[in-house]
């Protein structure tokens, strides 16, 4: 059985998992998180990957937007999950549990046990909680 541990994260390269992180001194890892291939984490106000969160290949997380001037911590809560080419954008927090679908951009929080999907993402479901 392979033991997991933290990739290494260098500012603007691509670790062996091929994602790019800009600023990871203002990233905070939990443990067995999964990012996928091809995605882009800018971390310059803080972002937080908390344990077991599955991010899909070819998403964006932003914690700052040049485009609007938003800027804010992302949270992303135990459990989550980002499908495949989804956006997320600053001062979001996906609840535990959540699932963002492929192809959606998240503009607000999502809260707890929720599933989202669109664009912009809104809920389409609340997943029943399990112990």
């Amino acid at each position: 059985m392979t033991v997991w541990k933290k990739p290494e994260i260098k500012h603007g390269k691509p670790t062996k998992y091929n994602y790019i992180v800009q600023y990871p001194e203002k990233l905070i890892l939990g443990k067995n998180f999964d990012i996928g291939t091809f995605s882009y984490i800018n971390s310059s106000y803080g972002v937080e990957i908390q344990d077991n969160v599955k991010i899909g290949s070819h998403c964006s997380i932003y914690s700052n937007s040049t485009i609007d001037s938003k800027k804010g911590k992302v949270i992303l809560k135990k459990n989550c999950k980002i499908g495949t080419h989804s956006t997320v954008m600053p001062n979001v927090t996906i609840g535990e549990n959540s699932i963002v679908a492929a192809y959606s951009f998240v503009t607000q929080d999502v809260p707890n046990n929720e599933i989202w999907a669109g664009v912009p993402a809104k809920k389409i479901k609340k997943i029943p909680y399990k112990d």
